[in-house]
C-alpha cells in the first residue's frame, strides 16, 4: 500500500501545489544583509552628496584663500576644511571600491553557501521549487540591487569628483587608480562577478566561510587582472617631444623612451638634454626625440567600456558554470 505526499501548497481539492515564493522567501531569509547593505549604500550616498556639496564649496574656497597669499609669511586661510574633504573623499572612495567584495563575500557565504552548507536548498528543491529556479531567484534579484546601488555610488562618486576638478588645487587626476574605477562602471561589473563567484563558490565548496573567502579572492584577482591590462585595452597615443623639453604629455601612461635617428626605440636613461652628461649619453645613443605613450582624457570611457565589457562576459561565464554545477550535482538544472 503506498500512501500519497503532499505538500501544505496543495488545496484539499487535490489541485497541484504552488511553488513557494521564492521572492518573498529570499527577501525574508535575508532580511539582515539587505538592511546592511541598504544602510552602506544610504550613508555612502549622502556621504558622496556632502562631498560634492557643502565640502567642496568649503575646500575651494580655502584653495582659493591659499594661492591668493603668494609669498605673504602670514596667510590665513581654512586648512581644515582642505583636509577634510581629502579625508572624505578618501573614505568614500574605498567604500565604493569596496562594495563587489562585500557582494562577493555575501553571496559567497550567505546567499548560497549557508543554505548548501545547511542544507535549506535541498529542502526547497522538494518543496516545488527546482534547482534552476531556485538559483536563478539568487541572481536575479540581487544582480539588480547590485547594479542599482553600485551604478549609484559610482555615478554620485564622479559627480563628487567633477565639481572639485577646477576648483579644489590636490583634486586626483582622472587617471589616479582608485579614482579611475571608483569613477566608472568598472565597480558594477566586477561586483556583478563578485555575486555570480559567490554562486559558484558557494555551490562548489558548500561551505560559507570557505565560499565567502573563494569569492572575494576572486574578485581581488579579476581586479588585479583588468587594472594589469587596462593601458593595453584601447590603442595609446604618441607624444613626440624634443631632448630639452623631455617626455611630456598627462595621461595615463604606457610607456615612455627615446626614438633614435634609425626610428627605433630605446629606454630614456634620462630626461633632458640640459643636463651636461644626459646630453652626451642621449648624443651616444643616436637619440633624436623622446616620446610617451599615453592615452589622454578622452580616452576614459572608452577604457572603461572595454574593462567593463571584460568583466561583463567573466561574470556571464562565472553564471553559466554555477549553472552547470548545479546540473551536475542535481541530476537537472531545467525549470
Amino acid at each position: 500500500m503506498t500512501a500519497a505526499l503532499t505538500t501544505p501548497a496543495a488545496s484539499a481539492a487535490g489541485r497541484p501545489a504552488r511553488a513557494p515564493r521564492q521572492w518573498r522567501w529570499l527577501a525574508r531569509l535575508h532580511r539582515p544583509a539587505l538592511i546592511c547593505g541598504g544602510v552602506l549604500v544610504l550613508l555612502t550616498a549622502a556621504a558622496l552628496v556632502w562631498l560634492g556639496g557643502p565640502l567642496t564649496d568649503g575646500s575651494a574656497a580655502a584653495w582659493k584663500a591659499y594661492d591668493a597669499c603668494g609669498f605673504t609669511p602670514v596667510c590665513s586661510y581654512d586648512q581644515s576644511a582642505i583636509l577634510l574633504y581629502k579625508d572624505v573623499y578618501n573614505w568614500t572612495t574605498f567604500a565604493v571600491l569596496a562594495v563587489p567584495f562585500l557582494v562577493a563575500a555575501w553571496a559567497g557565504g550567505a546567499l548560497v553557501g549557508r543554505e548548501t552548507e545547511s542544507g535549506t536548498a535541498r529542502l526547497a528543491w522538494t518543496q516545488g521549487v527546482s534547482p534552476a529556479r531556485w538559483l536563478a531567484s539568487r541572481l536575479v534579484l540581487p544582480a539588480v540591487l547590485t547594479a542599482a546601488g553600485t551604478g549609484l555610488l559610482a555615478g554620485l562618486h564622479h559627480w563628487a569628483w567633477a565639481t572639485g576638478r577646477e576648483r579644489i588645487d590636490n583634486t586626483k587626476f582622472w587617471y589616479d587608480a582608485a579614482t579611475f574605477h571608483a569613477n566608472g562602471i568598472v565597480p558594477m561589473a566586477l561586483a556583478l562577478a563578485g555575486l555570480a563567484a559567490g554562486a559558484l563558490a558557494g555551490l562548489l565548496l558548500r561551505r560559507a566561510m570557505a565560499a565567502l573567502a573563494a569569492a572575494a579572492v576572486t574578485v581581488g584577482v579579476l581586479w588585479a587582472g583588468v587594472h594589469a591590462a587596462l593601458p593595453y585595452l584601447w590603442p595609446s597615443v604618441t607624444r613626440v617631444s624634443s631632448l630639452r623639453e623631455g617626455p611630456l604629455g598627462r595621461g595615463l601612461q604606457v610607456g615612455e623612451g627615446v626614438l633614435t635617428a634609425g626610428g627605433g626605440r630605446a629606454t630614456a636613461p634620462c630626461h633632458t638634454s640640459q643636463l651636461y652628461g644626459c646630453r652626451d649619453t642621449l648624443a651616444d645613443m643616436g637619440a633624436t626625440a623622446f616620446y610617451r605613450d599615453l592615452h589622454p582624457a578622452s580616452h576614459y570611457w572608452p577604457l572603461q567600456l572595454v574593462a567593463s565589457g571584460i568583466v561583463l562576459a567573466v561574470a556571464c561565464l562565472l553564471t553559466y558554470a554555477a549553472f552547470r554545477v548545479l546540473r551536475h550535482s542535481t541530476g537537472t538544472a531545467r525549470g
